[in-house]
Order: structure tokens, then sequence, then C-alpha cells
């Protein structure tokens, strides 16, 4: 518990570390986790503003699965540090390029899901609703992205999840986040590696239940009743 108990005690008081003059932890945990969440707001906002356009696009079409699951297939096989440092070594340090790296494994979960999504909305519906007059962009998302929506929240739930854990490896490419004090434990001491390590999977837990709510207040409620009667 004494372990515990001294990464508790970083996170409330600020202290000089034996080694560099800046202080570490109290306050100055407050910015690495601001640090943390603009990396992983900042990657998720455009993944999903990539992913799922894409997802709805193939679809609705159903010429995309081939493309849906290699991009799924290769964003389980790409190690996250060998992308980190691929995007290091071929674009330098910066928090663009980090970024980016997160973008790339942020999609393949969220466009994967979308696509699964619109592909198991039943075609009556969408018969229907080409029936009552409405363009395809109409269908796609006025029928089948709310009816998709459970699953396009759990691939965006995945890669948030994915992001958060990834983003403690930016500091190895000169961008700060909580994994400062996980990797400078020089610094930090293990009590500070420990205390960043609790936050990051808070941080990891809240966006589950978050995002969790979330799924639930957007899923139509006739979609809601034929899943509790299966």
């Amino acid at each position: 518990m004494s372990a515990f108990g001294d990464a508790f005690d970083y996170l409330i008081h600020e202290r000089v570390p034996e080694q560099g003059a800046e202080p570490v932890g109290g306050d100055q945990v407050l910015g690495l986790i601001w640090d943390h969440l603009e990396l992983t707001f900042a990657s998720m906002g455009i993944a999903c503003a990539v992913a799922i356009p894409i997802g709805l696009a193939l679809g609705h079409t159903g010429r995309g699965q081939f493309l849906a699951t290699s991009i799924s297939n290769v964003g389980r096989a790409v190690p996250s540090f060998a992308l980190v440092a691929f995007f290091f070594a071929f674009l330098g340090a910066s928090f663009i390029n980090v970024t980016l790296a997160l973008v790339l494994l942020a999609i393949p979960p969220i466009l994967t899901n979308t696509f699964v999504g619109v592909t198991q909305v039943d075609p009556d519906t969408v018969d229907s609703a080409r029936g009552m007059g409405m363009t395809e962009g109409e269908i796609v998302r006025r029928v089948e992205l709310p009816l998709a929506l459970p699953l396009v929240f759990g691939g965006v739930r995945t890669s948030t999840v994915n992001v958060i854990a990834t983003a403690t490896l930016a500091p190895l490419i000169g961008v700060s986040s909580l994994g400062d004090p996980i990797i400078a434990v020089n610094t930090h001491g293990e009590s500070g590696r420990l205390a960043a390590a609790i936050v990051v999977a808070l941080l990891a837990v809240a966006s589950e239940v978050i995002l969790g709510a979330a799924q639930r207040a957007t899923t139509p409620r006739g979609l809601k009743l034929a899943m509790e009667t299966q």
C-alpha cells in the first residue's frame, strides 16, 4: 500500500526532483492531463470525421467489405509503438505528427464498426425509405446512421481507449503527455510512474463510461426494444 500512497502523494503535492530544477507532481499533473486529453480529442475528432463518412458510404453501397476488412486487419497487426516510431523517423517530432499516428490507430475500429452497422440494417427498412421518396443521402442520414449508432459508438469507444493508452508514448518523440512520468522515471520517480499509470487508467475507464452512456442515449427506442426481446 505504501507504493499507492506515494503515488497519490505525487498527485497532490508538488516536489523538486534531485535531477532537474523543474517541479513535478501536484499541479504539474494537471498540465500533463490536459496535454494528454488534447492529443486524444484531436486524434479522435479527425478519426471520426474520416472513418464514419467512409464507413457509411461503403456500407450503404455494400461494395466495401474487402476494404473495411483489410483496414481492420492492418490496424490490429501494426504495433502502436511501431506506428509512432515510423512517424517520428520520417516526419519528425511534433504534435501534428503524433496526432496523425494516433489517427491511423483510431480509424480501423470506427470504420469497420460503421460499415458493419450499416450493412446490418434491415434491407426492407431501406426499401421502405426509398418507396417514401427519400434520397440516398437522406436514407443514410435518417435511417441507416441512427440504426447503426450502437456499433458506431462501439468502435469509437474501442478507439478512444486505444488512443488514451498509446498517447503515453508521445514523450518518446518530444510531445508532452501523461507518458512523461512513466518514461522519465529518473525525474519523476517510481511514485510518479505509478501515479501517471493510475490517471491514464482512470481516463480510459471514464471514456468507456461516458461513451457508453452516450451510446445508450442515442440508440433508437425501437432498436432498444428489439435488442431486449432477443
